[in-house]
């Protein structure tokens, strides 16, 4: 038998889903069985799947040891501990990821990730131990592309990260973005609309001005124009993949730098490593209650330096 007192990140969520990253070795399948025939028992009764828990209750499963890992993976240790904080408090960390660092393992199953760092960071400080906590790990709230760097936001503990959830869904945290994209505009400030369609296999997406898959708006304002290049600063109205290299693309001005929509040739002479693309700003525009994450309603981040936007002059005439 082996017991689990709900703790504060662990509260809030359903049976099930919490018994998903307390016991990953336990298939659905038994963990549903178990709790029909009571050997998954809360507070010493019988529970069901759906059950809310709440904090410091007792949690007793009465199941073989085969489904428990002794001990807890430190993988993470083996990251840099290289991070750029913008800001941090009790609840977040926000990040100025650089380009060419993945927020998440991907298929190259590489230990060197953005959330990997965070987590060496706040172990080193004693804010996370994997070894004190059930289900909650630190957990990005927002994603880019590896070769874009800008702010991801990271959560501290499953509350922030419920709440921040919610505010990017319901799209009440504002992201902008600087981008150099090839040629000029005869608007100099606009907002776009296509239609697009992802292809998982290929980790592509296509743009199409007639119909696809989802729709999407991106809003732009040139704020420099030099040589055959323009520095452009994009809202995203919807947050699609790949979503400002694709439309940009599908516009006619590919990003520079960009290896998969962009053109190639054209971007080497520039000594491009990376596609010039950032997320440069982030506003928490909380239009509903944001708990305890309300004193964050109206405040700004910005990365110190965007060091393309700074030498766009450079970069254009080079």
């Amino acid at each position: 038998m082996r017991s689990f007192v709900i703790g504060k990140n662990d509260s809030g969520q359903r049976l099930d889903k919490f018994l998903e990253k307390a016991v990953p070795l336990l298939p659905k399948s038994l963990m549903y069985k178990y709790i029909r025939l009571k050997r998954i028992k809360l507070d010493g009764g019988r529970t069901e799947f759906n059950t809310i828990l709440k904090e410091d209750s007792l949690l007793e499963l009465y199941i073989n040891d085969e489904f428990f890992s002794h001990n807890r993976d430190l993988y993470f240790l083996s990251a840099p501990d290289k991070l750029s904080i913008v800001y941090e408090d009790e609840n977040i960390l926000i990040t100025n990821k650089e380009a060419g660092l993945i927020v998440h393992e991907d298929s190259d199953e590489s230990v060197d990730t953005l959330i990997n760092r965070i987590k060496r960071y706040l172990y080193n400080k004693k804010e996370y131990d994997p070894e004190k906590e059930n289900s909650f790990a630190p957990a990005l709230c927002n994603r880019i592309d590896r070769n874009t760097e800008g702010l991801v936001i990271a959560a501290k503990n499953a509350q922030s990260l419920k709440i921040l959830n919610d505010k990017i869904k319901q799209r009440e945290i504002d992201k902008r973005y600087l981008c150099i994209v090839f040629g000029k505009f005869n608007k100099k400030e606009d907002t776009l609309k296509a239609f697009l369609t992802k292809n998982s296999d290929k980790n592509i997406v296509n743009i199409s001005a007639k119909g696809g898959e989802k729709t999407i708006l991106t809003k732009y304002k040139v704020l420099k124009e030099a040589g055959n290049l323009s520095l452009l600063e994009i809202e995203l109205l919807t947050g699609r993949t790949h979503q400002i290299r694709a439309h940009m693309a599908h516009m006619g001005h590919p990003l520079l730098g960009d290896s998969k929509y962009g053109i190639g040739r054209d971007s080497k002479k520039y000594g491009m490593r990376y596609q010039a693309l950032c997320s440069y700003k982030l506003t928490f525009s909380f239009k509903t209650d944001a708990g305890i994450l309300e004193y964050l309603k109206g405040k700004s981040f910005e990365v110190p330096s965007v060091s393309f936007a700074e030498n766009f002059e450079k970069i254009a005439l080079s």
